[in-house]
Formats: C-alpha cells, structure tokens, sequence
C-alpha cells in the first residue's frame, strides 16, 4: 500500500476531522466527494475531495516533488475542472509527507504568462506534533511531525495508540502508523516501539498479566500474528493454541522480532524439540 494511498484512506474514512484541521472553520456537514474528472491526469490513489455545505476541500498527498505533469499545474487543472463541474469555492492544499529541501514543496503557485493560481501546501515535518498526538483520526500522521527527539515522538505515537478503547480501531490505527511511520524511521525501530508499546499498555494485554488468562493471550497473540502476517495457516495456528501458558508468554516476546511467517515456523519447530 503506497504511503499516499493510506492519507486517502484516512480522510476518506474521518472527512470530518481532517477537514477541521485544515478549514479554519469547522463545517457542520461534509461527505465524501466521488467524482468523476474524465481528463488525465487523476491520481486515484493520492487524491481526496471532500465536499462541506458550501466548499470543496481537494487534498493532494505527496511522498515525491517530481511528476508529469508537476504538481504546480495539476492543482490548477484539477481547480477548473472541479470548478466547472460543481461551480462552488475550492481550498486545496497538498500536504508533503516526507521531509525534503526541494523548491516544489515550499511553492505555494502556479504562475504562467497571464495566469496566477494559488494553493496551500503543508510540510510535515514543520507541523506541531500535539495536534495530531491528541486526534484519533489525525494519530498515524505523528509520527512525521516536527520533532527533535523522533524515536521520542514514535514512542509517544505508540503509548496514543495503545489508549485506543476499540480494539478494531486500535488495530487499524497502528496499521496506518506502522505504513506512514516507514517515511521517517527504519522498519525494526516500527516494529519494536509499536508493538511492544501497544501490547504493555493495551488493556487486553494487562488484563492477561493480571488473570492468567491463556484463551485471551491465544487471542491476542493470534491477533498480532494476522495483523503482521494477514492471513496465517491454520496449521500454524493449531499449533499456536496448543501451546502452554508459559510458551505464549515467550512467544509474545519473541513475536516483536520476527519478519515473515517462517519466523513463527522456526519458533514452533524449536518450542517442539525442547
């Protein structure tokens, strides 16, 4: 899943807080915009339209600052085309996930012969971290946030995450972190400090240490197994519930360092031969 693509999905799915974050008043109605712009060049996979009672918000998520053609002249394209199509006032803003010097990602216009046209721009790496600490549906993008301490700030992301009370939403939400996350920090640093976090300050997870429950610790261990691997064999996970309560312990441990299924495999193979 491309770093974008997840943006998309996270103001597809919470319209409402991200259009409150970047309108400088919030709108007390706003809907998904599924629209149809027939002419190229549409970048599905990076490009959210969000329609309020009188306003379309057009965001444009950016990992790169080259394109064909450059980013300058798509806004503008995408500004008459949606101006023609639904004829209301349009804020757009492309917001650039990943820290860079490049003069595209601090250009905030299109500027030809006869032609001026603006838009707004957000550097991530510049935005105050707290906003987005303290917003649920704003949380994966912290980790990219103006920081002097990052391993810091992924920790904090991590110790937000394992507050979550919903346990699907949870999950979700460390998902996109571990994605967005991948921009900034190496990907065993990710896995260390969200799953390790997540599992000590999960509520599920302190209820374990506390009653000795093996059916929950299976659960929750096989929770994190399919979120890391998707989808696992059921030999495997046969061979996961009958395990004994003192080996799921080791294996909850032992989880935070594999990277492939094999992993889990060698781990079982080596419990069985003890």
């Amino acid at each position: 899943m491309a770093f974008d693509n997840v943006c998309k999905i996270l103001a597809e799915k919470y319209p409402a807080e991200f259009a409150g974050w970047l309108l400088p008043v919030k709108p007390q109605k706003i809907k998904v915009l599924k629209t149809e712009l027939s002419i190229e060049p549409i970048r599905a996979d990076s490009v959210a339209f969000l329609q309020t009672e009188n306003r379309i918000l057009h965001l444009e998520f950016q990992t790169r600052t080259t394109s064909h053609p450059p980013i300058p002249f798509r806004v503008l394209d995408y500004f008459i085309r949606l101006k023609r199509q639904y004829n209301l006032p349009i804020t757009q803003v492309v917001i650039f996930l990943q820290e860079t010097d490049d003069e595209i990602a601090f250009t905030e216009e299109y500027v030809d012969e006869a032609t001026i046209h603006r838009y707004r721009v957000i550097r991530m790496w510049e935005q105050d971290p707290e906003l987005f600490l303290n917003n649920e549906a704003l949380l994966a993008l912290a980790p990219l946030t103006q920081t002097t301490s990052p391993q810091g700030l992924l920790s904090q992301v991590a110790q937000r995450i394992a507050t979550i009370p919903d346990r699907g939403t949870r999950q979700n939400i460390a998902g996109y972190t571990e994605i967005l996350a991948g921009l900034r920090f190496e990907k065993n640093l990710i896995r260390r400090l969200l799953s390790e976090d997540m599992m000590k300050e999960s509520v599920i997870y302190q209820d374990i240490l506390q009653k000795g429950n093996k059916q929950g610790e299976e659960r929750v261990i096989l929770l994190l197994l399919n979120r890391r691997f998707k989808a696992i064999d059921e030999s495997l996970i046969e061979r996961v519930r009958g395990l004994s309560t003192e080996q799921l312990e080791n294996l909850a441990e032992a989880l935070l360092d594999f990277t492939a299924v094999a992993d889990l495999e060698a781990w079982l193979n080596q419990q069985e031969n003890n």
